[in-house]
């Protein structure tokens, strides 16, 4: 299989992302935010980072560059697209998901290890998950505050569109204490949280049986490549 990971001027958590994929066994394929070619991968990830420096808004800038009208085009196709922090940013400035991401509640970046609660494992990115499964993954943000009108969140909490939720304490002021959500087919999804910063033992959070050995973020990128298998 063989994902590619979006380069956005700012981008920081390309590499990250490509090693997370790598170490699935799958191939990374760097892609560049100029470009109108996807080069024939079969998942895509959008990274964090601060792509355009943030300028207008977070995501704004980013969502108009030429790949994303391939990116938009694949998704509406079916293609599976995981857009992690600035790149959730990216996915409701482009309208692939609803809803947007304001500066933190506090005014401050928080950076910080974060307990999640997985509330869908129906999307192709969550499938390794459990309903309700607990799980830590690295947060680091300034402007990660979910939001969205009432309708809109009774809607995606309605139709299980909420894939993950901050739990023990909500860093940004996000509704419903919000950290990710889907498309209504379950292939896109976008999340505050970073899991390509928790798939290597020894990199990750501390967990109960050693320092930095957590890997729950793994789970995102081997569901992917598990739910691309079974379809194949």
């Amino acid at each position: 299989m063989r994902i590619g990971v979006v380069t956005f001027p700012g981008s920081l958590d390309d590499r990250d992302a490509a090693r997370a994929i790598r170490l699935t066994g799958a191939e990374p394929v760097a892609l560049w935010h100029g470009e109108h070619d996807l080069h024939g991968v079969d998942a895509l990830v959008l990274p964090g980072g601060f792509s355009y420096g943030d300028y207008l808004r977070c995501g704004a800038i980013a969502s108009l560059s030429p790949i994303m009208a391939e990116v938009i085009s694949a998704a509406n196709s079916g293609m599976p697209v995981l857009g992690v922090c600035n790149g959730f940013q990216m996915l409701t400035e482009a309208h692939l998901l609803e809803g947007g991401l304001i500066r933190n509640d506090h005014g401050s970046f928080i950076c910080r290890d974060q307990k999640l609660r997985v509330e869908s494992a129906l999307t192709d990115w969550t499938g390794g998950f459990a309903a309700g499964q607990e799980i830590t993954i690295p947060l680091k943000n300034g402007e990660g505050g979910f939001i969205a009108s009432a309708d809109t969140l009774e809607r995606l909490e309605g139709e299980g569109r909420v894939v993950v939720r901050y739990v023990g304490m909500n860093p940004n002021g996000s509704l419903n204490d919000i950290a990710g959500i889907s498309n209504m087919r379950g292939n896109v999804v976008g999340l505050m949280p970073h899991p390509e910063h928790a798939v290597e033992p020894g990199f990750g959070p501390d967990t109960v049986d050693a320092m930095r050995s957590g890997t729950d973020g793994i789970t995102f990128f081997t569901s992917v490549i598990e739910r691309m298998l079974v379809s194949a």
